[in-house]
């Protein structure tokens, strides 16, 4: 019994781990690279383990990150069961197809180049038609029910916070008639976000694999986090700007709606037009509105008896080019919330573009910045940022609001590895090594002795 680890060690993406147990091995995970001009490449490399080997693959969440090679292992010979929460499922529909037109698109343009200068021409990594064949070979597990899913491998899905479907994964390994468990914190949300369930303490585990990707710092406290949030509203509006908020599509969003209904009234919105951006959120949120059965208590009480969008009388749901091209003509009172979250694609581009020159314009980073990602240029100060070959002078201001993070920060990854018995050996995943060293040396110092390590990509672990 061995966890094998090829992804997202020393890095935040691209999370793919191997468990193997007894002859049957399971894929946790099988993420997209982002990030960083090498990121394409790194994502067309083959696997580094034999895809007629898997047995399985079983998913933390929907994010990119972690589920994004799915349609490519798929595309490349992989037939067997692809495990997800439920709710996890009806979100990939909406996201790997979204990831494999916009695989379509770039080759289509990447190609018009290279034809005319005689070069060979690409395929996309994958098509539509290979993500809807992965979504044929996937299989709804709901939270908290234990199930066998190989001989000697059951699996459990516990509440991850992160997300609306995200998931602590509990394997369960038996070998031989020993039997060990692995822990796989997924991704983990912080402590009281809006909209989803804490996230589960769990209480022993043999082996714990632990995402690390705040695990050097604290976030703002919600209140300061809220109070910020108001102010930036208050103060755009006497500016006479427009507010741009890259946000992702799943989980982002809908907490950035949750706020913007509780806090309607205190934060001035009546006058704003608010427009969501991008055909994956709203049809994102639409899966929020079905699974209200996964909502916290607050949030049951706020949009429980929600039956369909909008959550707000002024927001405009864009779905189509046509309605996203004519925001351009406004100048001022529009919050535009669209795609993609580090700037990297998407819509929010095109918003750059027409505003981030102009001084009464506010930019909300509300979300992780990759190294090598325009989001990150902006976060870091840059005076210009580079658009379809054009520079673009930065006179907006722009505003990190860390406190609204969907991961949890150093404490609370702390606290949830606290929270097991006899402090099982922990290997830090989904990082950056900055941020793991930081949380390796927290840990060291308030569980002295304890076996916390960082994992390194293709290092094998026994159970």
């Amino acid at each position: 019994m061995d966890v094998t680890f090829h992804g997202a060690a020393g890095e935040v993406t691209g999370s793919c781990h191997i468990v193997n147990v007894a002859g049957k091995r399971i894929l946790l995970d099988c993420g997209q690279i982002q990030g960083g001009r090498d990121a394409e490449a790194r994502n067309r490399e083959p696997f580094p383990f034999d895809i007629e080997s898997i047995d399985a693959v079983v998913l933390s969440h929907a994010h990119i990150d972690h589920s994004g090679r799915i349609p490519l292992l798929v595309r490349q010979g992989y037939s067997g069961p692809i495990y997800a929460q439920t709710a996890t499922r009806e979100l990939c529909s909406i996201m790997l197809a979204d990831a494999a037109y916009l695989q379509e698109k770039e080759v289509i343009w990447e190609n018009r180049k290279r034809e005319r200068k005689g070069l060979a021409l690409l395929q996309a990594l994958y098509t539509r038609e290979d993500a809807a064949q992965a979504m044929k070979q996937f299989r709804s597990i709901p939270y908290t029910q234990k199930r066998e899913i190989l001989p000697g491998i059951s699996i459990r899905y516990m509440d991850a916070g992160h997300i609306l479907g995200s998931a602590i994964v509990e394997v369960w390994c038996k070998e031989g008639g020993v039997t060990r468990k692995l822990v796989f914190s997924g991704d983990l949300g912080p402590t009281g976000a809006p909209i989803l369930r804490d996230p589960t303490m769990i209480g022993e585990a043999d082996l714990v694999l632990m995402e690390s990707t705040y695990g050097d710092r604290n976030h703002r406290s919600h209140e300061e986090t809220l109070e910020e949030l108001g102010e930036i509203f208050r103060t755009a509006s006497r500016a006479h700007g427009n507010i741009l908020i890259p946000a992702f599509a799943v989980g982002r969003s809908q907490n950035l709606l949750y706020y913007m209904s509780k806090y309607y009234d205190e934060w001035g919105l009546k006058g704003w037009h608010i427009f969501l951006d991008s055909p994956m959120a709203i049809r994102a949120t639409g899966v929020y509105v079905r699974h209200r059965a996964e909502y916290d208590e607050e949030a049951r009480a706020l949009w429980g008896g929600k039956k369909a969008l909008p959550m707000l009388s002024n927001v405009h749901f864009t779905r189509t080019s046509k309605q996203s091209m004519a925001i351009n003509n406004i100048h001022s009172g529009a919050i535009i919330m669209a795609g993609s979250g580090m700037c990297e694609g998407g819509r929010i581009r095109h918003h750059l573009k027409n505003n981030v020159w102009r001084k009464q314009c506010q930019v909300l980073i509300v979300g992780y910045q990759a190294n090598g990602t325009t989001g990150r240029l902006l976060v870091d100060g840059a005076e210009n940022i580079r658009l379809w070959g054009e520079e673009i002078r930065v006179g907006a201001t722009i505003h990190t609001v860390g406190g609204l993070s969907a991961h949890a920060d150093q404490d609370e990854l702390v606290r949830w590895y606290k929270g097991f018995k006899q402090a099982p050996p922990l290997y830090l995943v989904h990082g950056e090594p900055k941020s793991q060293a930081a949380l390796q040396e927290k840990l060291q110092q308030e569980l002295p002795g304890r076996p916390i390590y960082i994992a390194q990509r293709g290092q094998r672990v026994a159970l």
